[in-house]
């Protein structure tokens, strides 16, 4: 009679091998379970992208912030340089006309003084005192730096360039009869008006 416990024995090792596996879920097998779930990682990854995302756009909101205050620096200097240009001209301006002003002013005061030598001349050259080319000289050189003869006989008299010292009756306005002593502008300003005898 065969020995039954060899074969049960047998049987027993040959019976395949119950699954690891808990019940209700399939067989995992070796090499996918020793795969570790990139997915950690993975969201890692992305976390690290966002920060520096963030951190670019901050440095970069920044930079905008930075630019603009530079620009608005560099505006505010601009207008203050051409504001400070203008100023200058406007002073260089004023003083190259105060500095004219001043030169003419003081040729004007040694025309002055000379106009009585000149009415000396005149009277000389009247007379026939041989004066002729000295005063014509000294007329000369005095127009040409701007020295002007008042002398309006014939014309309508004009209070702002000759003073009446006598009149005499006539008929219509008055006018200038007689000239006493020439008047005279320096440069259109009257310096000395003319002293006449009015008509009228």
């Amino acid at each position: 009679m065969p020995d039954t416990s060899e074969e049960s024995q047998e049987a027993e090792t040959k019976e395949p091998r119950a699954s690891a596996s808990p019940p209700g879920r399939p067989d995992v097998d070796a090499d996918e379970a020793l795969t570790t779930d990139p997915a950690p990682a993975e969201t890692a990854v992305a976390d690290d992208l966002s920060d520096e995302d963030i951190e670019l756009a901050d440095m970069e909101a920044r930079f905008l912030d930075d630019l603009d205050r530079l620009q608005a620096e560099r505006n505010d200097y601009l207008d203050q340089l051409l504001r400070t240009r203008a100023d200058f001209d406007n002073y260089r301006k004023r003083i190259q006309k105060q500095q004219s002003e001043h030169q003419e002013r003081a040729a004007e005061a040694l025309v002055v003084k000379l106009l009585d030598a000149l009415d000396t001349f005149e009277l000389a050259v009247a007379h026939g005192q041989g004066f002729e080319q000295v005063h014509e000289m000294l007329v000369k050189t005095l127009t040409k730096e701007g020295l002007e003869r008042i002398d309006p006989v014939g014309e309508t008299f004009d209070p702002n360039e000759a003073d009446a010292v006598a009149h005499e009756d006539g008929d219509g306005g008055p006018v200038v009869a007689e000239v006493l002593r020439p008047g005279y502008r320096w440069k259109g300003r009257v310096l000395r008006p003319a002293m006449v005898k009015v008509k009228g």
